[in-house]
């Protein structure tokens, strides 16, 4: 029993004892809870009909043993592409403590000047920044345009610059087509014609669910992949449950049959089926929200619910507000930007939310999924009453402010125009770009063809203004361009 997302920070040096990587061992549960832990067995056989499991043992001996209520919780293996030299040394995947031994060991037997990470979900940004930790030349592999596919596009992008701000080389829109040895290292060839060079390469394209039992067992797959389960999380076959990353689950907005591999959903699901299998409490699972984080160097990215992408992959209706805040009082030290974007629509339900900054992003967050699950709107979030002293907080959370502009945005008390927008819209003669910031902030550059009055001497200069035009206000950051919109 192991602390499976820890991995990645003990290959790079800032979890330095690997015994802290360890929950239980067989010896130590077992005594506790008086459970027979069967290590170094695998079941190899599930028989629905007669309920026995086949169990293979590390001498090559089989058995058979019964059972009343089974549960299978296999979780999920890496997706390996069938690429040319992917079986060379120095090619990594990360699952397991076996595999982080081996990619220890490695790297304490080469010399890691450069590593390449195919791959920019979870995993693979964590991995690039233990490596990056342990002094390596770290390049990042993607064949999307963006990194953590969670969030949007424009969300994506702040994670970009800042890896390029710590030294992280950004291959986007990339495919590997194979891998070649070179000395002691590895060509990794492009499809673009491009080539890098690497000591050691991680694998993290993402992760299958790990259906081989469930398929021998004749037992349901659902449409993505995953073993089917009902709302009690019973598999189609009687008295068989499955839980964790192998399974299927409904999103809890969409109703969509989701993968959603990670900890807490796997962790409640646990929970559910061990009181039904008990006969303590039969409840139904709700569905997953997906709600995630992660450390991305010194940032934190955070996100629930639906994205942008899916929600137009599936046709359904929208709306966006973004907003920019401090993590606490500007005034009280140490405060840093928070960008937190909420996604809704017309009747006020909250669809979904992504966060960036340096602290406070996981509150926010937070608060939003439990927002969510509690069925609130968005007017609802003005009312979340938090905790605020300067060190901690504004009077005015981001969460809250969030939704007095998304209610705002509902009833068409102000309209927002987004960076994508822009092109389309000015090609309509009358639409002009205005420009509220201050002219230090203009002269160091500014949208082109801008007009530009300083906000602070807007009231004054309301005649230089022509009425038939629609104007297209913006700023640094949103406040004043909100307030501008307002006079």
């Amino acid at each position: 029993s192991y602390a499976n997302c820890g991995l990645p920070y003990y290959i790079g040096g800032v979890i330095d004892d690997r015994d802290n990587l360890f929950l239980q061992t067989p010896a130590s549960f077992g005594q506790r809870f008086v459970v027979d832990v069967r290590v170094r067995s695998e079941v190899i056989g599930v028989d629905t009909a007669n309920k026995t499991v086949t169990v293979r043992t590390n001498k090559n001996e089989t058995y058979t043993e019964t059972y009343d209520k089974l549960l299978l919780s296999p979780g999920a293996y890496p997706f390996v592409p069938p690429m040319q030299g992917i079986d060379l040394d120095g090619i990594f995947t990360l699952r397991n403590v076996a595999d982080t031994d081996k990619i220890k060991s490695y790297i304490q037997s080469n010399e890691i000047k450069k590593a390449v990470v195919i791959g920019a979900g979870f995993i693979g940004l964590e991995m690039a920044e233990n490596l990056h930790h342990i002094g390596a030349e770290v390049s990042i592999v993607e064949m999307a345009n963006q990194v953590m596919t969670p969030i949007d596009f424009a969300m994506a992008a702040m994670v970009h610059q800042h890896l390029n701000q710590q030294g992280v080389n950004l291959y986007l829109q990339e495919t590997v087509l194979s891998f070649k040895k070179k000395g002691n290292g590895l060509d990794v060839q492009f499809k673009s014609g491009k080539v890098l060079y690497a000591d050691m390469v991680i694998l993290s394209i993402g992760v299958r669910p790990e259906t081989t039992l469930a398929k021998q067992a004749g037992i349901k797959l659902g449409e993505a992949g995953g073993i089917w389960v009902d709302e009690y999380l019973q598999t189609s076959a009687k008295d068989v449950y499955a839980v964790g990353d192998a399974i299927e689950v409904k999103h809890y907005i969409s109703n969509a049959e989701s993968l959603i591999p990670l900890a807490w959903p796997a962790n409640r699901q646990g929970r559910i089926v061990a009181d039904t299998i008990l006969g303590i409490r039969k409840k139904a699972y709700k569905g997953s929200l997906g709600t995630s984080i992660l450390k991305a160097f010194d940032l934190t990215v955070s996100a629930t619910g639906l994205n942008e992408k899916t929600l137009k992959r599936n046709n359904i209706p929208y709306m966006v507000t973004t907003v920019n805040r401090n993590s606490h009082a500007s005034y009280y030290p140490g405060a840093t930007p928070l960008t937190l974007k909420l996604i809704f629509n017309k009747e006020g339900d909250i669809l979904g939310a992504q966060a960036i900054g340096y602290k406070g992003v996981d509150k926010r967050i937070d608060i939003i999924s439990t927002a969510i699950k509690g069925n609130l709107k968005v007017w609802d979030l003005q009312e979340v009453e938090v905790a605020y002293a300067p060190p901690y907080n504004s009077a005015k959370d981001p969460v809250n402010i969030a939704g007095y502009a998304a209610e705002n945005m509902i009833n068409g008390e102000h309209e927002s125009f987004r960076y994508f927008e822009i092109e389309e819209l000015l090609k309509d003669s009358n639409y002009q770009l205005l420009d509220i910031r201050t002219n230090a902030e203009f002269n160091l550059g500014t949208i082109k063809d801008s007009l530009h009055i300083d906000l602070d001497t807007l009231r004054n200069n309301l005649d230089k203004l022509d009425k038939n035009k629609t104007y297209l206000v913006f700023c640094q950051v949103g406040l004043r361009g909100y307030l501008a919109y307002r006079i």
